[in-house]
């Protein structure tokens, strides 16, 4: 389980990041919107990691 929080972790840290960067801060990888997205996209990372491990374990 503690594998599939890690991943849930690295993916919705990376894409909210992104998303932040992309959409709201025209490319600024360390501005607000994307550090914040970051921060999010990780805890919900952290929630689906954890369901899966849930469902596979």
């Amino acid at each position: 389980m503690k594998l599939m929080i890690f991943i849930g972790i690295f993916i919705g840290g990376t894409i909210g990041g992104w998303l932040g960067a992309a959409l709201l801060d025209h490319g600024n990888w360390l501005g607000g919107w994307s550090i914040l997205l970051s921060s999010a996209g990780s805890l919900g990372g952290i929630w689906a990691g954890f369901r899966a491990g849930q469902y596979l374990f």
